[in-house]
């Protein structure tokens, strides 16, 4: 018959189980445990005659509350609708230039228009709008075609050299590679360009910046101006502000003027909304903490 066994040292039960003359004791399980265990088993009953719990097929439990995600969500979705509808209605209607002059309204569209265009413009532009070669940096604010807010809009409607009907059209000769300047005047017209920027430049450059000032009278004034200014009109960049889409280092404003150059930007039309394009519009034209 089994004995009991006390620990001589705590003078507690032992439970009989020895290694290597180490006893185990009889150690009961705390009430803490038992208490935890009993409040977890309640608030799971609660839980599921409460709540939406068991499924059942094609349905499930529904819970004495009623209450339903999906439906909270939807009412949500709902309500935040009804909200954009208050201020993106002044934005389908109004004059965005006035609109632009909205400090309350234009929280919104920073706030809206960065997801926009984090969404579908950033893929080229950059999530920060500076692009990189062959896009334009929209934060400098060099605009081909205008950088007033319903200018913007047309160009993000309609693209340029898109597949719209009525598309921004515009294109670089390639005056090289089509004979129109050997490779002495390219090189010449390129020297001058890059001057006109203060861009730094050796001797064999800054010698040709006479002779490519010609060139460029010659041909390049009817969409540059006489000044290299640049014509919005018909989408010819400014020259003398420094900013450059595909480059300002000697090679790169060489290629240019040899093999030409035609930028694309699709159309936004159909993609998005006309109060997104707007919006959007807004957002690139205005400057704040949150645009571009």
């Amino acid at each position: 018959m089994a004995t009991e066994r006390h620990d001589p040292a705590t003078g507690r039960l032992t439970t009989g189980h020895e290694w290597n003359g180490i006893e185990e004791l009889e150690t009961p399980i705390p009430r803490i445990v038992f208490f935890f265990l009993v409040v977890t088993a309640l608030f799971a009953i609660g839980y599921w005659i409460l709540m939406p719990a068991w499924p059942l097929g094609v349905t499930y439990t529904r819970g004495l509350l009623g209450i339903d995600q999906r439906a909270v969500v939807t009412r949500q979705v709902e309500d935040a609708a009804a909200a954009r509808l208050a201020w993106a209605g002044r934005i389908a209607d109004g004059n965005l230039a006035d609109l632009a002059a909205d400090p309350t309204l234009m929280r919104h569209v920073r706030d809206t228009g960065r997801t926009l265009f984090i969404d579908n413009c950033a893929a080229c532009h950059g999530l920060n709008a500076t692009g990189g070669p062959g896009f334009p940096d929209l934060s400098a604010k060099a605009w081909l075609w205008g950088g007033e807010p319903d200018t913007l809009a047309e160009t993000i409607r309609v693209g340029i050299n898109s597949t719209h009907a009525e598309t921004r059209v515009s294109q670089m000769p390639a005056f090289g590679r089509d004979g129109m300047l050997d490779r002495a005047a390219v090189l010449a017209v390129a020297a001058y360009v890059r001057s006109l920027s203060g861009l730094p430049m050796d001797a064999e450059e800054k010698a040709a910046v006479a002779t490519g000032k010609e060139v460029f009278a010659a041909n390049c004034t009817a969409c540059h101006g006489e000044d290299a200014r640049g014509d919005r009109q018909v989408g010819a960049p400014d020259l003398t502000d420094g900013t450059w889409i595909y480059g300002g280092d000697r090679q790169s404003v060489f290629t240019t003027i040899q093999a030409g150059r035609q930028g694309q930007m699709p159309t936004w039309e159909g993609r998005l909304s006309p109060v997104d394009i707007r919006l959007l519009a807004l957002y690139v034209a205005t400057p704040g903490k949150d645009t571009p």
